[in-house]
């Protein structure tokens, strides 16, 4: 069950300051798309995020956007926000993460992965070593298998919040 639990959780991608990154060492961030920098399919940034990209980068910070999605939902995302992707990750599996490794020359303690689910992004990173952490979905999907994850993914959630002290 430990390799379900995320290092670290986060309401937003944007309470997320340079210096949390940069005390644990690390050097890229990968960040998942949908619903963890906008809301699922939308492609427009959710309010702060072009901010908060452009905060981490003047902190000489890499980042580059990981997703399960196909290059035409992930290339034009990653074009309004200046980052370099990999789409089509097949996420939980760490054949996306490797290729960013490869990509940045990095070792798995030197990135972050950042993203809202469990088992697809927390998984995945756990399984490659690097930092996760979980943010909270900016909307719950509406579709069965969603709803399902979601569900799945509460007890998991309640349990990162009981081994932190942390209430919500």
């Amino acid at each position: 069950m430990t390799i379900l639990l995320p290092k670290e959780m986060s309401r937003r991608i944007t309470d997320l300051t340079p210096e949390f990154f940069i005390s644990r060492g690390i050097r890229l961030i990968v960040l998942d798309v949908d619903n963890t920098l906008t809301t699922h399919d939308n492609p427009v940034p959710a309010d702060g995020v072009v901010e908060w990209i452009r905060k981490m980068k003047e902190a000489g910070l890499l980042l580059t956007i990981l997703s399960n999605n196909y290059r035409s939902r992930v290339e034009p995302f990653a074009e309004k926000l200046g980052l370099d992707f990999i789409s089509m990750a097949c996420k939980p599996l760490t054949v996306g993460l490797s290729r960013a490794c490869r990509q940045f020359q990095l070792k798995p303690e030197q990135i972050c992965l950042i993203g809202d689910q469990i088992f697809t992004d927390v998984f995945g990173g756990n399984l490659k070593g690097v930092l996760t952490v979980l943010v909270e979905p900016y909307e719950l999907e509406t579709g069965w298998m969603f709803r399902l994850k979601r569900k799945l993914e509460r007890p998991i959630i309640r349990r990162w919040q009981k081994k932190k002290g942390v209430s919500r």
